[in-house]
This record gives C-alpha cells, sequence and structure tokens, in this order.
C-alpha cells in the first residue's frame, strides 16, 4: 500500500463525504435542538447507523484489536458485556425520548437539572462530562495517528493523522451540526462493516483458513483462548473494564442525547435493532482481526498497532486496506464529532446559560459553536501524549463517567432521588475516579471501574435520604412520561 493511494483515499473520502454533509442541510439551524438534535426529526435507518458509528470508533477496529492481541479472548467477553448493556437503552430510551419531547430537552445534563429542580446538577454533569470526554476524544484521534502512521510504516507520522482528523471533525460539526454528523455516520458505518467483514475473511483465508488459525493460536499462543490466561486479563481488571462499560449507553452524554432525536418511538426501536446487529458483527470481526494479527505477527511493539500493521501486510489486497482504513478512521471522527457537539451544547445550555440567565437561545447556539474548536484542541493536546492501549483508555473515562448513573436511574424509577444526591454523587464520584487513577487505580486491590458505580451509588442514595425532592417538579417530571407514552398505545378495541 503506498502513502500516495493512501493520500487519494482520503481525498476522495473527503470530497464524498463533504457532499453528503452538504446535502443534508435543510437551511440554517437557528435553534438548539436543530443544531444539536436535528430538530428531533431523525428516522430509524439513519440513528441506527449513526449510533454504530458514534459508539464502534478506532476503541473497535483499532482498540478491541489491540485489546485481543494482548489479551486474548477475554476481549471478547469484555465487549460482549457492553453488548449486553445496549438492552439499558431499550429500558431508558422511550422515557428519555418523552421528557426530551414534553420539555424539549437538547442535553442529559439539562433533563437531570430540571428533574431534580437543580442548576446546579445540569452544571456539574457537564462539567464532569468535559473532564471524563475530552480525554476520550483524544483515544479517538491517537487511533487515527496510530493507524496512519503504522500503515505508512512510519511516513505519515503521529501528529500529522491527529491533526488532520482534528481539523476534518470540526469542518464536519460546522456543516449542519448534529445532521450532517449522522448522514456523514451512515457513509461510514456502512463502508465500515463491509469492508471490514470481507478483509477478515481475506486475511483468516490467507493463514489457512478458521481452523489453521485456531490451531496456531492454541499451539502457539495458547494464553490468549483461556480466561484469566496469563496476559492482560485477570478477573479483577476484567471486572475493572467492563462493570463501566456496562453503564456506556446511559453514562456517556453523547449517545444518550440521541435518545432524544428519533422521530417517533418506532425509529427508536429501529436504530435499537438495526445496532444491535451491526455491533454483533462488528464485535466479532474486531476480534478476529486481534488474533489474525497475533498469528502473523507476534512480536509487535505495541498491541494498538494489530490493526495498522494487518493492514499494510501483503496478506491484505492494497485497495481493500485502504478501504478498511479510511472506514476506521471516518468512525474515529464520527465519534469526535458527537462527542463536541455534546460537550458545546451542554456547556452553552449549563453551563453558560445557567451563568447567563437571560441568554437567548440565540447567543446559546453562537456559545455553543465557538466552543467547539476549543474542545477539540483540547483533546488533540492530550492526544499528543500517546499514551498507550486505546480500549483500557477508552474505559478510563467511562469509570468517571458513570458517577450520572445513579441520578439517572433514580431521575426515571426512585421519586425521593433529590438535588442533594445527584450533585453529592457526581461531584464526589469524579473526584474520587479522578484521585484513584492519580495514585495508582488501586484501592484494596480493586481498581476505580469497581469503586466507581458502588461510591455514586452510596453518595446518590445516602444524600438522598437525609434530603428532601422538589415534589413539583418531581411530580411533573413522572406525568410526561406518562402522558407521552400514554399516547403512542394503540386504543383498545371496544
Amino acid at each position: 500500500m503506498t502513502e500516495s493511494l493512501i493520500w487519494w483515499s482520503i481525498a476522495i473520502y473527503l470530497l464524498v463525504a463533504i457532499g453528503i454533509a452538504i446535502l443534508s442541510r435543510q437551511g440554517p439551524a437557528e435553534s438548539m435542538s436543530g443544531y444539536f438534535l436535528g430538530n428531533r426529526q431523525m428516522n430509524g435507518f439513519v440513528s441506527a447507523l449513526s449510533y454504530s458509528a458514534t459508539t464502534y470508533s478506532a476503541f473497535m477496529m483499532v482498540g478491541l484489536a489491540g485489546l485481543t492481541y494482548a489479551g486474548g479472548v477475554g476481549a471478547l467477553g469484555f465487549e460482549i458485556i457492553y453488548f449486553a448493556g445496549v438492552s439499558l437503552v431499550a429500558i431508558f430510551g422511550p422515557k428519555f425520548w418523552a421528557v426530551g419531547k414534553k420539555f424539549g430537552f437538547v442535553t442529559p445534563s439539562e433533563m437531570l437539572g430540571h428533574r431534580y429542580n437543580s442548576k446546579h446538577v445540569a452544571m456539574a454533569v457537564s462539567i464532569s462530562s468535559c473532564i471524563f470526554l475530552i480525554p476520550y476524544s483524544a483515544v479517538q484521534l491517537a487511533g487515527v495517528g496510530y493507524l496512519l502512521q503504522g500503515i505508512t510504516e512510519g511516513a505519515i507520522p503521529f501528529t500529522a493523522g491527529v491533526v488532520m482528523a482534528t481539523v476534518i471533525a470540526i469542518f464536519f460539526s460546522y456543516i449542519a451540526g448534529i445532521r450532517s454528523v449522522m448522514w456523514t455516520d451512515s457513509l461510514q458505518a456502512i463502508m465500515m462493516i463491509v469492508a471490514s467483514t470481507l478483509v477478515a475473511l481475506l486475511v483468516i483465508q490467507g493463514l489457512g483458513g478458521f481452523g489453521a488459525l485456531f490451531d496456531t493460536l492454541a499451539t502457539e499462543h495458547p494464553q490468549s483462548l483461556t480466561v484469566p490466561g496469563s496476559g492482560l486479563f485477570s478477573f479483577v481488571t476484567f471486572l475493572g473494564l467492563t462493570i463501566p462499560w456496562f453503564f456506556f449507553s446511559l453514562s456517556n452524554p453523547q449517545v444518550s442525547q440521541r435518545l432524544f432525536m428519533p422521530s417517533s418511538l418506532r425509529s427508536m426501536r429501529h436504530m435499537l435493532i438495526g445496532f444491535l446487529v451491526f455491533g454483533f458483527i462488528y464485535t466479532l470481526v474486531s476480534v478476529l482481526w486481534g488474533f489474525s494479527a497475533l498469528v502473523a505477527f507476534p512480536s509487535l511493539e505495541s498491541a494498538d498497532l494489530a490493526t495498522p500493521t494487518l493492514l499494510a501486510s501483503t496478506h491484505v489486497p492494497p485497495v481493500l486496506g485502504v478501504i478498511v482504513m479510511i472506514g476506521i478512521m471516518a468512525a474515529a471522527i464520527s465519534t469526535i464529532d458527537s462527542i463536541m457537539l455534546t460537550l458545546a451544547s451542554m456547556l452553552s445550555r449549563d453551563v453558560y446559560a445557567n451563568l447567563k440567565t437571560n441568554a437567548s437561545e440565540k447567543h446559546q447556539l453562537l456559545m455553543g459553536k465557538c466552543v467547539v474548536p476549543v474542545i477539540a484542541l483540547m483533546a488533540l493536546g492530550f492526544a499528543e501524549l500517546q499514551l498507550d492501549l486505546i480500549a483500557v483508555l477508552s474505559v478510563a473515562a467511562s469509570s468517571g463517567l458513570v458517577a450520572m448513573v445513579p441520578a439517572i436511574i433514580g431521575a426515571f424509577y426512585w421519586k425521593h432521588g433529590t438535588a442533594t444526591g445527584a450533585l453529592s454523587s457526581v461531584v464526589g464520584t469524579s473526584a474520587f475516579v479522578l484521585l484513584m487513577y492519580a495514585t495508582g487505580n488501586s484501592l484494596l486491590g480493586l481498581p476505580a471501574g469497581v469503586w466507581g458505580i458502588v461510591v455514586a451509588s452510596l453518595l446518590f442514595i445516602g444524600a438522598s435520604l437525609v434530603t428532601k425532592p422538589h415534589q413539583a417538579s418531581r411530580d411533573a417530571f413522572f406525568t410526561a412520561i406518562a402522558e407521552e407514552l400514554a399516547k403512542k398505545r394503540p386504543k383498545p378495541i371496544s
């Protein structure tokens, strides 16, 4: 695979993606809902592909493949736990959609602030999300940097890949807000699933087929097929990685915000079903990539180079290899786009608007657009640290974001949840997780991924029990859910 082929492929992708993004515009988006939620009119097909591209980013074909290379079959179990956690969307998705439609919520933090009648809760959730999601954005940028550096054997340096991804992400975000991101996501998701599956089958065939692949693993790398094995995974490590990942669909606001976007509950169901089908296939493909790289190149310097090395090898036809590369790069950019837009909407809606109480919708939107490049540049700076194991870093971000989970669950299922409980849970757990990572990430032998949800739950329940909820906002919240969901039920036949 030549450097010129890579650059031409990137140029063609950009031309096509820019064309789709421009066509997605429906006039200027002059409201927060229009720019950040697509006016709540996204259909199920586009939502499913966009949800998939946003969730399965550089983490999968670079991160999960690298985790499989380093830790073996435990990586599959780790991802299946996340897959099981998507069931939370089926439980909470309709409720998010109902209150979003009733009250016009733009962000999950705005929803929590309204439910607990506290602007401080909304601000705390927004700021905490920034603290943990900017490093997660950096993970996506690093994924592009590692990919281009590895596939060109250093001809395209890490920094060049990171800077290019940052510029593209900012550009797509500005074209039409979330609409341009979701429509370009659809193109990217189709490229990802088709090309990566085809190439995985070709690579495995080149290594002698499935039987030969797993015979080699059993003979030369037996630890890769055992749990916990002698590699990366132990039971405690596995728990620390999987617990935060199980709650990903609730804790990560760039994902939960999308529950406000479908045009109907039917569209939401189609989104969930499409995502589950896509995710199951892509999970198996990513794990097979990791195993194939382990057999073909057992002594890589970094596990995160497994996919780039495989794509650059003679096992993959150059044209197919470059299509997979573009798909991975595009997916990473998709995730960065979504995170930038979500954080920008939270900072403008829930921090700026609460500090400046007379801020108009127009001023909030302007502030949100101004914040986008600032978030991108902060992520770029973090990516330049070139920390190892993308998958582990992704989970580290989720370990902090679980601070929001008890408050979200309590918002819908515990009427005694209070603003004090939500605020202490978010602030206290965020500080606790940061302290753990700063001091070695171990307390009584357990990592932050285990402790985070425990501390968050204890703080939320304990503080709520000794304080009183705001009854008016609570009752209005629950009434809105019941009324909106009742509208969608078929009338009984008389």
